[in-house]
């Protein structure tokens, strides 16, 4: 899935408001909502519900706003209350209704909690889980601190497994459950002073 979400080639993209003369808006929703009303081939996700981790800035955001165009229903969530309660502002001016809540997921407690609101709102089905929230300490590893070394452990691994573990049943019961976790280059690739990310 992950692989199609950004088909379509960047002329095809223009403003619903204003199909002539692009104007400028802070969220990219439009433009996106736009392209797939301007593609017949582009694939539907009407009726499916998703969970996107991280989902006010960045990657997650592109994310959510994509599954949105495409009809999902999502839910996000964000450590920062103002960041989401913006984001979810912009969204809701740009037409389409979304979800969030706060929620830190290194903390064992608020992924639980933030799994139990999901279950309520979907009805105990997710049909998408996208693990996105990462996060790094730039330095040499041999300065880590214990819990700098912890707070990288339980936000970039530990909540992907337990968020993957707390979405379990929901998934199984939509018989076509996706998980996609986002993770950074420098799994791949040596970085400077990256070594623990």
């Amino acid at each position: 899935m992950a692989s199609r979400l950004y088909t379509n080639s960047p002329q095809n993209l223009y403003f619903l408001a204003s199909p002539t003369k692009p104007r400028s808006f802070k969220s990219s929703v439009i433009v996106r909502c736009a392209s797939i009303a301007t593609s017949p081939n582009r694939w539907s996700l009407h009726g499916m519900s998703a969970l996107v981790t991280g989902g006010t800035r960045g990657i997650g955001r592109a994310i959510v706003e994509e599954l949105v165009c495409l009809g999902a229903k999502v839910h996000t969530c964000a450590r920062n209350e103002t960041e989401l309660k913006d984001c979810l502002r912009d969204w809701n001016r740009s037409g389409f209704q979304g979800d969030g809540s706060v929620c830190d997921v290194s903390d064992r407690a608020q992924r639980e909690s933030l799994m139990e609101t999901v279950s309520s709102l979907f009805r105990g089905k997710l049909h998408i889980l996208v693990n996105n929230v990462g996060t790094n300490i730039r330095k040499p590893m041999v300065d880590f601190t214990p819990e700098e070394f912890s707070t990288l452990l339980s936000t970039n691994f530990e909540s992907v497994f337990h968020l993957c573990q707390l979405a379990y049943p929901m998934l199984r019961a939509t018989e076509a459950g996706c998980v996609v976790s986002i993770s950074s280059v420098s799994g791949f690739v040596s970085l400077k002073n990256m070594s623990v990310s």
